[in-house]
């Protein structure tokens, strides 16, 4: 008399080795797509970073580089006292988080961004790639070419469209499916949204108080 257990056993057994290549075939399909890296850090037991982590730290770097940039100029644009604060608070802020992020990139082995505020050249494209939020080469110029008041309130609206920008950036890296695992990269996006939004709030007021009175002290 036959058994069939030896036959329904080897199936199972087949069945357990399909599933478990496929697996294998996931896993190595998924360690592939991230950079060398990447993968070492996942091969230590780390939370991975991805691509996504990346563009938003490079990226982020340039969209810093314009603001402390804008708010350079506030000394010698004749911008009121209260203008001169706030852009004080946003050069040293921003530049030491600049530093942050190309030191996060370069511990990871990736390209480091010098930080250029008119954007990122991409080979073959005439203009450059501009973050969301970051002003165009003409509202530079503009903001550049104004005095007194008229500074003010450039400043102010083209600084509350940047940090709008960089909120958004956020919203997009916490959008992205397995971003934002990185202790660093999580921590300093949460920081951006809280810091940019309080500050969007702030010269919000300020525009306000100039729309009543004119100027600001």
């Amino acid at each position: 008399m036959t058994r069939p257990f030896p036959r329904v056993a080897a199936i199972s057994l087949l069945v357990g080795v399909a599933g478990a290549a496929c697996g294998n075939v996931a896993r190595a399909a998924q360690q592939a797509s991230l950079t060398p890296a990447a993968r070492a850090t996942t091969d230590s037991g780390r939370p991975p970073y991805t691509a996504a982590d990346v563009h938003f730290m490079a990226g982020m770097i340039d969209h810093h580089a314009q603001a402390v940039l804008m708010a350079g100029w506030a000394p010698s644009h004749g911008a009121s006292a209260s203008v001169r604060i706030l852009c004080e608070r946003i050069v040293v802020a921003q530049r030491d988080e600049i530093a942050l992020m190309q030191r996060w990139l370069r511990d990871h082995h990736e390209t480091v961004p010098e930080g250029d505020p008119h954007g990122h050249m991409m080979r073959g494209m005439d203009m450059p790639m501009l973050m969301p939020g970051m002003l165009t080469a003409e509202q530079l110029a503009q903001l550049d070419s104004a005095r007194g008041p008229a500074f003010d309130r450039l400043f102010l609206t083209g600084m509350i469209q940047h940090h709008q920008g960089a909120i958004t950036m956020v919203h997009e890296l916490l959008g992205t499916d397995g971003a934002a695992q990185d202790g660093i990269v999580f921590t300093f996006a949460n920081g951006v949204f809280a810091d940019q939004s309080t500050e969007i709030d702030r010269m919000n007021r300020m525009l306000d108080a100039m729309s009543l009175g004119g100027t600001l002290p």
